[in-house]
């Protein structure tokens, strides 16, 4: 049978009516559209008009050079459910290694998704399952995702791997993952799994938007251990709010991170760690010109890889407890990272350290960073109840308090046998993070009642623009300005090298350290062969706390 290079959906047996079992219908469109274009290389495309589309009980198995093209976001909506499945993950498209055979000499090419909606809130399976997905493909060559709206997944929602020659534009992925745990695989917004192409691929992602999903917002993960870390992949002018981790390089070389917004996360606006499949942190990357703001616990969170990487121009502020943390997890790569870059980023009002480094560095360079007003969690303890004292899901009011502003954020509040976080805090209102990305309440077991009594613990010892908690060597600080012009001020030193920090070898020169709330610097433990020179330090003496 000759088919159409564009075929109507509705012409071929689809209703839309919200009610009708779509799938046998769109899977015999796809097997004979696919067959067509297996016979005369030309693809084709399904145009969907707007309607609810029902994909019930399992998914479909897509065919190379078949595209899906609806009428909108809203418009046209594909609904997954498994009512008479309970055990089978119903994506709307897939195609994988471990059930279709899926590789590099198996894969999908000239495939084009866009302009429509995909509902998961229906597919509830037994255990949580990683393919439980909105779009699960894998393999894709010159592949285009675009103007697509995924939400309420249990697991991931675009969860697409090994994409080469394949733009990612313009995908809004919301309340994904709601069956994870938030320590399982997959559960993000966007998850592409990478290196099935070897050493390059070639993958953009664009103007996409992560909104309230399981773990990560946004995440690269190496698939296999033995793989080698590709490059070629880059995001850019993307947006990250309120998951578990905003942006993550689980394993790339060379990812280019630019011009994307990565706020109020729950975990860090931008993780570099050993978290995903293989264990493999990412490396050589570049991070410039984001926002990485707001974020419940670091701004950065880095670690387990051997480097280099680069952080250029970015804003990180306002996160509730380090900007920049560099640490690593048991069980990924341990050895000291080597050539980290951090340059001429603005690095202030973060809840503790501005810069805290409590895993080796080695030949690091930091460079013109302006860092100034961190360590904002200085306010003591404190306590209530009774009278004045209200809640809601997200937020605890004394009426009575005289708090500093944002004194509390990143403390603990404990009330009764629950606890929430505080984001920032007025002088009257603690504000709180969720009790889980895509919540609407701080509160595993509803909202206090008014008048509950309620108790903040006290704030930690030093909190300084550059913490060293861990050998450094080789490193160039050159340029940066760390200082406070608060009233009162709440950084208590511009460097603090711990009991446990070690600084060899290093070049320090041209810096300011002055207007501190303590003193300039503070040095535990002693630099050894380092150059220090025109710097505005005060006392160098090594000091007895």
């Amino acid at each position: 049978m000759s088919m159409p290079l564009t075929v109507d959906a509705q012409a071929h047996g689809l209703v839309g009516d919200g009610m009708t079992n779509d799938q046998p219908a769109l899977a015999k469109l796809v097997d004979a559209l696919g067959a067509a274009c297996e016979a005369d290389g030309r693809p084709r495309v399904i145009r969907v008009p707007a309607g609810r589309y029902v994909i019930r009980d399992q998914g479909v198995v897509w065919r190379s050079g078949v595209s899906l093209i609806g009428a909108g976001r809203g418009a046209t909506c594909f609904v997954l459910c498994n009512p008479d499945a309970p055990r089978t993950p119903v994506p709307l498209a897939w195609f994988t290694s471990q059930l279709h055979g899926a590789g590099p000499d198996h894969h999908l090419a000239d495939i084009t998704f866009a302009h429509f909606e995909i509902d998961g809130s229906g597919v509830v399976t037994e255990e949580y399952d990683v393919l439980a997905k909105g779009l699960g493909l894998q393999y894709v060559l010159r592949g285009r995702f675009s103007d697509l709206y995924i939400h309420d997944t249990a697991a991931t929602g675009f969860g697409c791997d090994f994409l080469q020659d394949t733009v990612v534009e313009g995908v809004l992925a919301a309340r994904c993952g709601r069956q994870d745990p938030g320590d399982r695989m997959g559960g993000a917004g966007l998850g592409i799994g990478i290196g099935g192409w070897g050493m390059v691929e070639r993958l953009t992602l664009t103007g996409c938007t992560a909104l309230g999903n399981g773990t990560n917002g946004i995440f690269v993960e190496l698939q296999q251990e033995e793989w080698p870390p590709p490059r070629g992949i880059r995001i850019t002018a993307c947006h990250a709010e309120d998951n578990r981790f905003g942006i993550s390089d689980w394993g790339a070389d060379g990812l280019v991170v630019s011009s994307s917004t990565m706020v109020s996360n729950h975990e860090a606006g931008f993780d570099v760690s050993s978290q995903g499949t293989a264990g493999v942190g990412g490396r050589g990357g570049i991070v410039t010109g984001c926002v990485i703001d707001g974020n419940a616990r670091d701004g950065i969170g880095f670690g387990n890889t051997p480097g280099p990487y680069a952080f250029r121009g970015n804003r990180i502020s306002n996160n509730g407890r380090y900007g920049y943390w560099e640490h690593n997890l048991a069980g990924g790569d341990q050895e000291p990272v080597t050539d980290l870059v951090l340059e001429s980023n603005d690095i202030r009002d973060n809840a503790l350290d501005g810069i805290r480094v409590d895993a080796g560095l080695r030949d690091p360079a930091i460079m013109g960073n302006r860092i100034r007003n961190n360590g904002r969690r200085a306010a003591p303890a404190a306590s209530g109840g009774g009278e004045g004292v209200h809640f809601t899901s997200l937020s605890l009011t004394d009426e009575n308090a005289d708090w500093p502003p944002d004194g509390h954020r990143g403390k603990r509040l404990t009330v009764g046998g629950q606890s929430a976080l505080v984001t920032f805090n007025t002088s009257t209102q603690l504000a709180l993070a969720p009790m889980r990305p895509g919540a609407g309440t701080a509160w595993t077991e509803g909202t206090p009642e008014a008048g509950s009594a309620y108790h903040l613990p006290d704030s930690p010892g030093p909190r300084a623009g550059i913490t060293t908690a861990a050998a450094v060597t080789g490193a160039q600080l050159s340029d940066n300005r760390t200082w406070d012009d608060q009233q009162p001020k709440t950084q208590t030193h511009g460097v603090w090298i711990t009991h446990t920090g070690h600084w060899t070898g290093c070049r320090v020169t041209n810096n300011d350290f002055g207007r501190n709330a303590s003193s300039a610097t503070r040095f535990d433990t002693s630099p050894d062969g380092c150059r220090w020179r025109d710097n505005d330090t005060g006392s160098w003496a090594v000091s007895d706390g």
